[in-house]
């Protein structure tokens, strides 16, 4: 791939569908590498909501610990497989998940899953806003002794202060740029894992010889059999699922990296291997506080809140802050810029599409406890999968099987009659139809009671189907959208 491949004669765009912020990014612009792609993935995993899922999980279904661990993994493999097939086009091209999917859904129809996406990002985002400031009122409240007293809508006065405080830092760092948030991830994510060894040394020191013991006692399920096989399985759905948003737009990430390969090795640190230690560390931190406190806690903010160290929760409290703060910047801020900046190019810039994100976000975190968190958290996490999941397939589909990997870059800005990419008024209907026949049935395992057995795969379903779907619906067109090299 070269330079002259992701050229762009600018002159003939369409002003509707382009503005520098979507342009192909050229590879003298690029400068990630491996370490920023673990990083992402180390603090997506490391946040105070991916903590407390994880550990959710190790009391929600009735395996042992060491199967939950081993399907948290497994997960892991899987998402780095599906998102090393989302971000090579990127990667090749230099273009976001909004620009990217133009191509099987046409330029105009592309609207539709990046605005599906960017309400999914804005809801993700609120709620991990919230996570974040939590870490925030436990470092005011350690350091004030009160919370403030009632509140209202289930937050203290130092709670809101804290959540109001965590909106506007990420604000100002996501008005900085992408290189800002770049430096901002390379800090948090090692630090956070510092922090979690030290916690975990700290509740395994205080519990003593019955830690142990407790991890093989306490997590010592009994599912086996085929109930043993489909709660593993529903594990590793409800995984999949938490990543679900972040596998389909990889290529917002994806465009800033310099090559394929340096994408791969880091979403080969960043998962599997950065999973299978952060789940051992979740376990083993679980289990001690069944040990100390007589309870299972979950959420890291309670954990360290226990422990009666001034200094570790001080310091505990400023790297789960800054971990949750940085996912949510990359996961949650950057793709709902993007995709809110593809609805209206000449009107929303990235950074404008940036401000509506945390607006409206506002609105969802500070309903988080009150509202949003009473329907369950992996009961959230599968349906908002399923609902965006045919997507993803839908993309493969058609990127590697329908397009043989080529895209024309020029058609990509253009709605003209004719052009690759314009279909019907700007619209692939095929692609429509596909999306919405498998976006019926995957969101069916979620809400429907009758196929409850099937919640926990509603999105691995979803993406199957939508690839099906759409291979069965341009079966006989594919050599007719065969793009040029």
């Amino acid at each position: 791939m070269n330079e002259q491949d992701l050229h762009l004669d600018t002159s003939r765009v369409d002003p509707s569908l382009y503005n520098k912020d979507l342009a192909p990014l050229p590879h003298d612009k690029r400068n990630w590498g491996a370490f920023e792609i673990f990083n992402v993935w180390s603090n997506d995993i490391q946040s105070l909501f991916g903590y407390t899922l994880a550990a959710s999980l190790f009391l929600t279904y009735n395996l042992s610990g060491w199967a939950v661990m081993a399907a948290i993994i497994l997960a892991g493999v899987i998402v780095m497989f599906l998102v090393n097939l989302t971000g090579s086009p990127s990667v090749r091209y230099g273009i976001p998940f909004p620009v990217m999917i133009r191509a099987s859904m046409g330029v105009r129809g592309s609207n539709l899953p990046a605005l599906l996406r960017a309400i999914v990002g804005i809801f993700w985002y609120g709620v991990q806003t919230y996570f974040a400031s939590t870490a925030v009122t436990l470092m005011i409240t350690s350091l004030i002794g009160t919370d403030g007293g009632a509140g209202m809508l289930g937050l203290s006065p130092v709670a809101w202060l804290s959540f109001l405080v965590v909106w506007v830092f990420q604000i100002a760092i996501f008005w900085s740029g992408i290189e800002r948030i770049k430096h901002f991830l390379n800090w948090a994510g090692p630090l956070v894992y510092v922090v979690m060894v030290l916690l975990m040394i700290v509740v395994w020191w205080q519990a003593g010889d019955q830690l142990l013991p407790a991890v093989g006692d306490i997590f010592s399920g009994q599912g086996n059999g085929i109930g043993g096989i489909q709660a593993f399985a529903a594990i590793v759905g409800t995984m999949v699922a938490y990543f679900a948003a972040v596998v389909i737009n990889f290529g917002d990430f994806t465009r800033f990296v310099t090559t394929e390969r340096q994408m791969k090795l880091g979403n080969l640190l960043g998962l599997p291997l950065n999973v299978a230690f952060f789940s051992f560390i979740a376990l083993i931190i679980t289990a001690g506080t069944m040990v100390l406190f007589g309870e299972a806690l979950t959420n890291p903010t309670d954990i360290v809140e226990r422990v009666d160290s001034l200094p570790l929760t001080l310091l505990s409290a400023l790297t789960f802050f800054a971990a949750t703060v940085g996912i949510n910047l990359v996961a949650n801020f950057i793709p709902p810029a993007y995709d809110l900046a593809n609805l209206f190019p000449r009107h929303i810039s990235f950074r404008i599409g940036g401000l509506i994100t945390a607006c409206v976000a506002l609105v969802v975190g500070g309903l988080w406890v009150s509202v949003i968190s009473q329907i369950g958290v992996p009961g959230f996490v599968n349906a908002v999968g399923a609902i965006v999941a045919p997507f993803y397939g839908i993309i493969v589909a058609d990127y590697y099987l329908i397009k043989g990997g080529k895209l024309d870059i020029q058609a990509l800005y253009s709605a003209r009659e004719g052009d690759a990419y314009t279909y019907t008024n700007g619209w692939n209907l095929r692609g429509l139809a596909a999306f919405a026949l498998a976006a019926i049935f995957s969101l069916s395992t979620v809400i429907v009671p009758a196929m409850s057995s099937l919640s926990g795969f509603g999105w691995m379903i979803g993406a199957a189907l939508g690839g099906v779907f759409y291979l069965a619906l341009m079966r006989g067109q594919s050599r007719a959208l065969k793009s040029p090299a």
